[in-house]
């Protein structure tokens, strides 16, 4: 067993100001573990940081421990992010009597492992996107998260640009019929950090450890996107896929974020793609296209959707992620056309907690609105959404997304 190291924070119990209940009101807590402490891991202490302190929540999240593998950085990374505690071994943060909800912010090859022991343990589960590097880790994860919701717990995977609050206005938009019958879905996530060849080989680009290139860390978040918004699956693709850099220089050490580190002695293969393009079909016959790159010089982190209805249109842009774009094809062609909704109302998702209108949110809200869906899912004993089993539709895709481009472009269907 792993040492567990323990700050002067308290461990259990923390007080109401902190968690945000009102002075002297006391909700139950709910301890969080969390695996991984990186980008993600940080994105995630942001989250469960921040959560009760905005919202009402019927239980109180306490940031009981943070795992990983180097204990001077893990404890680093726990005085810097709130974390009570320190481990060093994921099994020995499952095993701790204060952790309810483990949270997995760890690379792909280790979701299922880690996931499974969680849910078997008990705890529910909150685990990073994609849901995993295979269909068969997927159902695996998935047939345990039914077993265990059997026993009340639940699961929930993080994609979290479901909680961009434009993103989900537009879905209860087309939900109430604002668009009619879809006819398109066009989405693209394009980013730039690998334009240089002498980018160090990360983790991320090693097949065995990230399952797939810009397809499973950007193209999931599209397809996911796209069906959520839509209200139904994707169930053919054609795609192709490239790597345009086959070799890099060995990384000297392991880089912060997707910032380049040193590059060290020697070069390795390449073993993911660079960018992934494909057309799809949804169920209702709707046609769509996706593209996912992290070679496109210029581009940061931009995300954009558009989805064409019988009766109107939507359009957002993640680099500006408090507006939506709606088009009413309903009314008299004199006057219509697309227009700028500032989606920063009381009235609109999330918004009843945060700023006057006009006052923006960011990317880190996204993880606040995240711990919050999830407290109150495991407190209503509701089934969480995006759930495993939507972490497994986006997986079946991204498989016939690569079946396809293998087999150069022939239409694959989506198993069901």
């Amino acid at each position: 067993m792993a040492r567990r190291e323990e700050s002067q924070t308290e461990t259990d119990t923390g007080t109401a100001a902190e968690a945000g209940a009102p002075a002297g009101v006391r909700s139950p807590a709910l301890g969080v573990g969390m695996v991984g402490y990186a980008f993600m891991g940080a994105a995630h202490s942001q989250g469960w940081r921040t959560a009760g302190r905005v919202f009402d929540l019927p239980v109180r999240p306490v940031l009981a421990a943070v795992c990983g593998r180097d204990a001077v950085a893990v404890r680093a990374a726990a005085d810097q992010h709130g974390w009570a505690a320190a481990e060093t071994d994921w099994r020995d943060l499952i095993a701790r009597d204060d952790v309810q909800i483990v949270d997995i912010c760890t690379p792909g090859d280790s979701h299922a492992e880690i996931a499974v022991a969680a849910l078997e343990a008990g705890k529910h589960v909150l685990c990073e996107k994609p849901l995993a590097n295979s269909v068969a880790e997927a159902e695996a994860m998935t047939a345990a998260a039914e077993r265990a919701r059997a026993r009340g717990q639940v699961a929930m995977v993080g994609f979290n640009y479901r909680r961009v609050p434009a993103m989900t206005y537009a879905r209860r938009l087309v939900a109430q019929g604002r668009l009619g019958a879809l006819r398109h879905v066009r989405v693209t996530y394009l980013q730039d950090w690998l334009v240089d060849p002498d980018f160090p080989l990360t983790w991320r680009l090693q097949r065995e450890h990230a399952g797939s290139g810009a397809l499973g860390d950007l193209g999931a978040h599209i397809v996911d996107l796209a069906q959520y918004l839509a209200g139904e699956p994707v169930v053919g693709v054609s795609a192709m896929t490239e790597t345009f850099v086959r070799s890099r220089p060995l990384p000297a050490a392991a880089p912060a974020g997707l910032a380049a580190g040193a590059a060290g002695a020697g070069r390795g293969a390449v073993t993911v793609d660079d960018a992934a393009l494909f057309t799809a079909r949804l169920a209702s016959g709707a046609l769509a296209s996706f593209e996912a790159t992290r070679t496109a010089a210029g581009r940061k982190n931009a995300l954009s959707v558009e989805l064409n209805g019988e009766r109107g249109s939507l359009a957002f842009d993640l680099e500006r992620l408090n507006e939506l774009s709606f088009h009413d094809h309903t009314e008299p062609a004199v006057s219509s056309g697309f227009r700028r909704i500032l989606v920063t109302e009381p009235q609109h998702p999330y918004l009843e907690a945060w700023w006057p209108p006009g006052h923006a949110l960011g990317y880190e809200h996204t993880f606040v609105h995240q711990a919050r869906d999830l407290l109150h899912a495991i407190a209503t004993g509701t089934d969480p959404e995006p759930s495993f089993a939507d972490g497994l539709r986006v997986q079946r895709v991204l498989a016939a997304v690569e079946e396809s481009a293998q087999k150069n472009a022939i239409y694959t269907p989506v198993l069901p």
